[in-house]
């Protein structure tokens, strides 16, 4: 289900994002939209994005994600609507590909946390998760593959 795990020190990258606190049952009517709503802002301020987009998620209870949707640009973006500068942070992150369809990722994640306590590291509050290889690319969900970065207290 997921790759073996490995632990990297991630550097700043600049982002554009949209912060969204949505019921989690409500994500997947959210998120395409937003996703569009991005890009589009994108596109008018001649930003290009680098690479895919991502749920950096900030607090996580049992009924509301709390995230900013957003993508790396190749330059900073300016505030317009509810789109805004951010960053994906410099840290120490535990990282592993999930390979399969969206439905899948709570139990990739649960074998992801497994893994990370047996290994005795200490999870910080937040995460996040790339969408490396989705719809966009491929129809086949077989096929998709998505980035899973779990901070480290260190």
């Amino acid at each position: 289900m997921i790759s073996t795990p490995t632990i990297i020190q991630t550097k700043a990258e600049v982002a554009a994002v949209i912060h969204l606190v949505v019921p989690r049952n409500a994500m997947m009517k959210v998120f395409g939209p937003a996703v569009g709503e991005l890009m589009a802002e994108l596109a008018k301020q001649g930003v290009a994005p680098e690479g895919a987009v991502f749920a950096h998620h900030l607090k996580m209870s049992s009924d509301t994600f709390d995230f900013e949707l957003g993508v790396k640009v190749a330059a900073p973006v300016k505030a317009a609507g509810r789109v805004k500068p951010s960053e994906l942070p410099a840290t120490k992150v535990a990282r592993t590909i999930y390979s399969g369809p969206y439905e899948g990722l709570p139990s990739a994640w649960a074998e992801f946390n497994a893994w990370l306590k047996v290994n005795g590291h200490v999870q910080a509050e937040d995460l996040w998760e790339v969408y490396s290889v989705g719809p966009q690319s491929s129809p086949d969900p077989a096929n998709w593959r998505t980035e899973l970065n779990r901070p480290l207290e260190t």
